[in-house]
């Protein structure tokens, strides 16, 4: 009996990843207006889930394309039949730069844009495009001092973007930035410097737009933790348009099925549910007010704090509402709960997972699941 066929005879392998279809749709249908009421486009980071019936009711929902963070997850999407692909990277490994010549060239359709940080990258991608029929579309990285990626001097981006418009086979098509490097908190500090970096994405798209080669050129940031934020200082930029129409672009991703944790605490967006549980079972009870939970670090999201208990019932199927416990250590397939009340042995757990993006790439599997908790469907996310 395979996988699936135990999934929709009752007889269902423990631990599994849980998603509410329901929740999910919400929050699709919920990101979506939200963007359209601010004006601006949503390329959703498909990197969060990697899996096909999300991605198509991202697309559905009107998202402007898709945004990736390698190589192969852009060749994934393109087999999905997305045609706007944003690698959210600079990419150098020279095959990958052959492999996206190949998809411009057998795609014509194909809008495929990617970030450049400096003149070796530029020069990479450069010499992999050279006469190239559809050209690659490329992004300025803006960075900050101690983040990630990223120029850090609007000199240093104004030399790149001059090299980029001189460069065969690129179009310079804007600038991308990403705030969400800061820790996943509101406070005063944060927000300030969130504001800050949003401002140099928008100084920096500013003075580049006499060089850009594209009619409608873009200013994209990441936008999960921060997207009040994000489109803040997009309107800023709105309200001084240059002349030459600016394409607002937001990248989130953990939007989509939310969660219990980081998401549920920084998110600026009332109204998205968090959509995925992990079910296990009770292992032991050694002692009193400690149990140990048959999941651990290859199942569940660790990286962004510990699970929550957020439900429970028996070996029977009866919901136990009094049950209590908290999180207190994880090993590679244990968890450990103390404080815990109303559990025992062969009860099984819902636990509330924080970090999405750190729980799709554990399962082969996800269990598709109604508000009832019935089984609709089994999704496969596709990483390798």
């Amino acid at each position: 009996m395979s996988h699936d066929d135990t999934l929709f005879t009752g007889a269902r392998e423990m631990p599994e990843l849980r998603l509410n279809l329901r929740a999910l749709e919400h929050n699709v249908r919920l990101m979506a207006d939200w963007c359209r009421d601010q004006g601006v486009e949503l390329c959703p980071h498909i990197k969060t889930t990697m899996t096909r019936p999300v991605v198509e009711r991202q697309l559905a929902a009107g998202a402007w394309g898709v945004t990736v963070a390698t190589v192969r997850q852009g060749g994934t999407a393109l087999g999905w039949g997305a045609r706007r692909i944003l690698i959210a990277n600079q990419v150098i490994h020279r095959p990958d730069l052959a492999l996206m010549r190949r998809w411009l060239e057998e795609t014509p359709e194909l809008e495929l844009y990617c970030f450049v940080d400096s003149m070796a990258g530029l020069s990479l991608a450069r010499s992999a495009m050279e006469g190239v029929h559809s050209p690659l579309r490329v992004l300025v990285d803006v960075g900050a001092e101690g983040g990630r990626t990223g120029v850090r001097e609007a000199a240093t981006a104004q030399e790149l973007a001059m090299a980029a418009q001189e460069s065969q086979g690129i179009l310079l098509a804007g600038v991308a930035g990403y705030e969400g490097f800061r820790p996943n908190r509101r406070d005063a500090t944060t927000i300030a410097e969130v504001d800050a970096h949003c401002r140099k994405a928008v100084d920096l798209f500013r003075s580049l737009t006499p060089l850009f080669q594209t009619a409608q050129p873009i200013l994209s940031m990441g936008g999960s933790a921060f997207p009040d934020r994000v489109v803040h200082a997009f309107s800023e930029l709105a309200e001084r348009p240059g002349p030459v129409p600016m394409v607002p672009v937001l990248r989130a991703g953990c939007y989509v099925t939310h969660d219990h944790g980081t998401y549920e605490h920084v998110s600026p967006l009332p109204g998205l549910r968090a959509a995925l549980t992990v079910r296990a079972v009770v292992l032991s009870a050694p002692e009193p007010g400690r149990i140990v939970v048959g999941a651990g670090k290859r199942e569940l999201p660790y990286d962004a704090g510990l699970p929550i208990l957020i439900g429970s019932r028996d070996a029977q199927g009866a919901p136990q509402p009094a049950a209590q416990a908290t999180a207190d250590h994880i090993y590679d397939h244990h968890l450990v709960l103390m404080g815990a009340h109303g559990l025992k042995v062969g009860d099984e757990v819902d636990l509330g997972i924080s970090h999405p993006c750190s729980a799709f790439d554990r399962w082969p599997d996800i269990t598709v699941v109604d508000d009832e908790g019935h089984t609709q469907d089994v999704w496969h996310p596709q990483f390798r």
